[in-house]
Formats: structure tokens, C-alpha cells, sequence
């Protein structure tokens, strides 16, 4: 295996560790408004993911580095060809973490209605977009002979991706659900308990007709395996959660996420972005890398960093591993 097959490899777990951890993220966003009945309980569920929101975009940011490092020409497309859905996704993040910062410092029931809106809406709109940019870029888009993305922006707005971008925001809710059950006490946690079965039952139903739709057009041996995986664990996911595992069931539902990129990433290998227009201007891992001198002193970076950030990020979950509720919340002022 070359060095830049290693970083094709390298930037899918990125990506994997990316939709696990801010798929819960935006998944208890989406829940301020679906779950919560009143502001106390809005507070829980933004609670629980305090501490680690920040940490989680952590892996966008490493994930995006390594593709503007690893394969220039890949990062040069997609960013130009998805520069108005990739845009909307940054000021989306940018405004979320605005939100969850700003909610607390004002006392006045507008101010912090507005931020708990900025909350629910920069939630939902990127957990649908990174599942059209995906589905765009397995399927194929109009990228010419130059490497250029020469299409419009209706060309991303197909069936496929469309379904790709439901898929994301079903799955991620629930995946958040999922975690507000794990991380809650009391009838908040039941409540999340149950929307979590219908919910589940919504994104499997989805998720189903996507992955045998990529699996038909672009998929081998190798992907069928990584979908069989994901649906197997979101089944076991569901079952779990009707069993009051929660535990089990967000590792599970963790497990669904990550089968489900490798297999969108196996349906691409060697590929990196396929061409609609002619596959002979398909974007590879050989055309679209750095050299190999970039690449190997990338390896060692990452082989130094990479443990380090692990180290810190784990440790962060385990200190502020305990359950809360209602009553945890200090009465506003």
C-alpha cells in the first residue's frame, strides 16, 4: 500500500470520527426543539454536550487539512464546485458555536430564545447538507478534463443526494436521541428512549433505500460487507434501546455511522471524486495527491499528533461522563 492510499484510508476515519461524534452533536441540537418541552429541559440537553462540542469540530478541521495536504487537487474541486452548500455548512458552524456561547449571558427570555432557534437550525441544516455533498460526490459529478467542477448548483440537488441528505439528518437524530437517553436522568430520558424507537425505525427505512441504491450502482464485495454491517448494528441499536441498554445501543448506533462512510468511501477507492462526464477524468488517488515527499512527512506529524489528541479528547468525555436532569439545573435568574 503507497502512501497516498494510506491517506485515503487516514481521511475516511477522519470523516468516520467526525459524523460519530458531531452526529450526536447535531443531534441534540435538532432534539432542543423535537424533545424538549420547556427551557429547563432545553438546558439538559444543551448540558450535555457542553463540555465537548468544540472537540468534536476538532475532527472537521483535521479532516479538511488533511485533504487540502494529502490531495490538493481533490480539495481544489470539491471546495470550488461545493463552495455555496460547503459555505452555508461553515457560517452554520460558526453561528452554532456563537449560540451556545451567547444563550447564557443574557437573562432576557428573547435573548435567549433566539440563540436556542440559532441552536436547532444550525443543527439540522448541516446534518442534511454533509449527506448531499456526500452522496454528490459518490455518485459523480460534471468535472472536466482540467479536473474543474463544471456543473451548476441545481446539478446537487438530485434524488440520490437529496435521499443522502435525509439519511444524515435522520441518522445523526437519532444518534443524538440515542446519547440524550445515555447522558439523562428521569423522564427526559424516557422520553428520548422512545422517540429514539420511532425514530429509529424512520432512519433504517431510509438508510435502507440509500445504501442499496449506492450499493446497485457503485458498489463490490468489499462495500456490501460495510452495509451489511450498518444494518445490522442499527437493528441491534433499536433493540437495545427498547431493552433500556443505552449504552449499547449509542455504541451501536456509533457503529451504523462508521460502517455506513466506509462503505460510501469503499464505493469510491481509487477514486476520490468520479467524474460524471467521462471516468477517464475521474479524480484518483494517484492524479489527486501530493508528492510522496509531502505525504511521508505528513505520516510522521500525524503519527506524533494524533495519540495526543485521542488522549485529550477521552479524557474530556470521561470527566464529564455522569448522567444529569432537570434537577441538576440551577433556577434562572
Amino acid at each position: 500500500m503507497q502512501l497516498h492510499d494510506v491517506w485515503f484510508v487516514l481521511i475516511a476515519v477522519l470523516w468516520t470520527g467526525y459524523f460519530f461524534l458531531e452526529g450526536f452533536d447535531f443531534g441534540v441540537g435538532v432534539l432542543t426543539k423535537l424533545l424538549a418541552r420547556d427551557r429547563t429541559e432545553r438546558r439538559v440537553l444543551i448540558n450535555t454536550i457542553g463540555p465537548v462540542w468544540d472537540g468534536n469540530e476538532v475532527w472537521l478541521l483535521t479532516a479538511g487539512g488533511a485533504t487540502f495536504a494529502a490531495f490538493p487537487e481533490w480539495y481544489a474541486t470539491l471546495f470550488s464546485g461545493f463552495y455555496l452548500p460547503l459555505l452555508l455548512i461553515l457560517i452554520c458552524l460558526i453561528i452554532r458555536g456563537v449560540a451556545f456561547e451567547y444563550r447564557h449571558k443574557r437573562d432576557e427570555e428573547k435573548w435567549q430564545t433566539n440563540w436556542e432557534h440559532a441552536i436547532f437550525w444550525t443543527s439540522l441544516i448541516p446534518a442534511f447538507l454533509w449527506g448531499v455533498a456526500f452522496a454528490n460526490i459518490v455518485r459523480g459529478v460534471k468535472i472536466d478534463a482540467h479536473m474543474e467542477y463544471v456543473g451548476s448548483l441545481l446539478d446537487l440537488l438530485n434524488v440520490y443526494s437529496l435521499l443522502g441528505g435525509l439519511v444524515t439528518l435522520t441518522l445523526f437524530t437519532f444518534h443524538g436521541t440515542v446519547f440524550t437517553s445515555l447522558k439523562t436522568v428521569g423522564d427526559i430520558r424516557e422520553r428520548s428512549r422512545a422517540l429514539a424507537t420511532r425514530l429509529g425505525v424512520l432512519t433504517a427505512v431510509l438508510a435502507l433505500v440509500f445504501l442499496i441504491w449506492t450499493q446497485v450502482s457503485r458498489g463490490d464485495g468489499k462495500s456490501m460487507i460495510a452495509m451489511a454491517v450498518a444494518v445490522v448494528a442499527l437493528v441491534g441499536a433499536l433493540a437495545f434501546n427498547l431493552a433500556g441498554r443505552e449504552g449499547w445501543s449509542f455504541a451501536l448506533s456509533g457503529v451504523t455511522i462508521a460502517a455506513a462512510v466506509a462503505m460510501l468511501f469503499l464505493t469510491l477507492f481509487p477514486n476520490v471524486m468520479p467524474s460524471s462526464l467521462n471516468d477517464a477524468w475521474n479524480l484518483t488517488v494517484t492524479n489527486a495527491s501530493s508528492s510522496p515527499y509531502t505525504l511521508k512527512i505528513m505520516t510522521w506529524c500525524a503519527g506524533v499528533a494524533t495519540p495526543l489528541v485521542l488522549l485529550y479528547q477521552g479524557w474530556t468525555y470521561w470527566v464529564f461522563r455522569k448522567r444529569i436532569g432537570t434537577q441538576h439545573i440551577a433556577d434562572a435568574h
